[in-house]
């Protein structure tokens, strides 16, 4: 070992050599040779949470006396380069750590009380100092809650706008296409294809509102309940401050907690965050595989609709081109709903006054919903945007459909309707052609009652 590599540090179980150019002591290095494990490390998102949390703690002492300004400015600068990312490779600690997730939050106070030191020029204390009034038992559950809503704010919730407007501009432009509705994916009554993607604008809609009322919870603050909730060595009015500062950073009401024990003990509402992700990846999911049936063929497939040739498909067949955004969206969609069911288990780990999966409920819950904002935008600009309708092939479908004659059995009934299509449908012949045989009903009765377009309007035409 190279001297001039190390440097010694210390702290309650004795010595440690840490490289000499970190900015991290001594109990982060202990973690980094304790979790040699993924090679994950805790998200962005997170590290900036964390950064935002110590800045805003170090404002709270300050403004409740419990230090002197300087020591305040000298901690929030250096907890601001952190929110900003400008110290990422300064925090290495696996994932798969303690499940409280101590050592990421001494991480956090080591590499600020290191940087802050050298801005004051003298020594900050990462404990007494830059974790102040904190536990790591209430700063972590925060930092979840806040990095999540971050998150939802500033990139899913932008994304599934951009998906929403996007649907609703595609809609509009194919309103006036009719085309074979698909039930059992068996040929049903006619929708109009603007019709088909209002649904898809609804389902994702719908998410926004879900994830919408899940923000009163997601922004209560666990900060000020310290070690098991009680506040022990904390200011009454801490957490209040605490969260104060963080709305006027963030723009987002963030509040205490209405019980520090249950925001403590339970990952509860991460795990309700989590179900709303999850609703909208079946969504999605959903979405991808209708447009995937929907671009299939394009000759022994349905063919309704081609899909932006954006590479080629295959490394054998020439000339072949995949729906590969669908397939993309529709894996993340799988990943997502994998993240769900990990962090349900996450959330059933809490034992007494604290949970102790939160570094692995923190990083899928970031994971998805990264993914989820990256496929959003993706499916919209590179997949609905842009996908073209074949006319002739709806058409050709919609004109040979027997269960056009749905339409008729308020007129002769369910019998002989059913009998019609039957006819219809082994002889290749239209429904009105074969009604025209079988029934009293003239052809202008026959063009008002099977007019594909009237029957996507729904209710009795008389």
């Amino acid at each position: 070992m190279n001297d001039k590599e190390f440097r010694t540090e210390k702290d309650s179980m004795g010595e440690l050599q840490v490289p000499a150019k970190a900015k991290w002591g001594a109990q982060t290095q202990r973690a980094v040779i304790n979790f040699p494990i993924s090679g994950l490390r805790m998200p962005r998102q997170f590290i900036a949470a964390l950064g935002l949390v110590k800045w805003a703690a170090a404002g709270a002492n300050a403004e409740l006396g419990l230090i002197g300004t300087n020591l305040a400015i000298a901690i929030q600068k250096a907890a601001l380069q952190v929110a900003a990312g400008e110290h990422d490779a300064e925090f290495p600690i696996d994932v798969f750590q303690t499940g409280s997730g101590t050592s990421t939050n001494m991480n956090a106070n080591e590499v600020i009380a290191n940087i802050a030191s050298a801005i004051r020029g003298s020594a900050v204390h990462p404990n007494d100092h830059v974790n102040m009034s904190q536990s790591s038992n209430d700063v972590i559950p925060t930092c979840v809650h806040v990095s999540a809503a971050l998150a939802i704010q500033q990139q899913l919730l932008p994304a599934l706008r951009i998906l929403s407007v996007a649907l609703e501009r595609k809609a509009d432009e194919v309103r006036g296409v009719v085309k074979t509705g698909r039930t059992h994916l068996m040929d049903a009554m006619p929708v109009t294809l603007g019709q088909e993607l209002d649904g898809w604008r609804a389902q994702i809609d719908n998410s926004v509102a879900r994830l919408a009322d899940s923000m009163p919870r997601l922004t209560a603050l666990a900060q000020g309940g310290t070690a098991v909730g009680t506040g022990i060595n904390a200011h009454p009015k801490f957490g209040a401050k605490v969260a104060v500062l963080l709305s006027e950073r963030s723009g987002i009401d963030f509040h205490p907690a209405n019980s520090k024990f249950e925001a403590m003990s339970t990952q509860d509402t991460a795990v309700e965050v989590s179900g709303q992700l999850r609703v909208l990846a079946v969504s999605l999911s959903k979405i991808s595989n209708d447009l995937r049936w929907m671009n299939s063929g394009p000759l022994a497939g349905f063919g309704e609709i081609a899909l932006p040739a954006l590479q080629p498909g295959s490394s054998i067949m020439p000339g072949k081109v995949n729906p590969v955004i669908p397939e993309a969206v529709a894996m993340v969609c799988a990943q997502v709903i994998g993240n769900d069911t990990t962090i349900a288990i996450g959330g059933q780990s809490g034992n007494f006054q604290l949970n102790v999966m939160l570094p692995v409920v923190a990083y899928n819950l970031l994971q998805s919903i990264e993914l989820l904002s990256n496929a959003s935008t993706c499916l919209a600009e590179k997949a609905i945007a842009g996908f073209t309708v074949n006319i002739d092939n709806i058409n050709r479908a919609l004109d040979r459909n027997p269960i056009l004659v749905t339409a008729l059995n308020p007129v002769i009934g369910y019998e002989l309707g059913a009998a019609i299509a039957k006819k219809a449908y082994a002889e290749g012949r239209a429904v009105k052609d074969v009604a025209r045989e079988m029934t009293d009903l003239t052809t202008e009765e026959l063009d008002r009652l099977l007019d594909p377009a009237a029957l996507t309007e729904g209710g009795i035409k008389n």
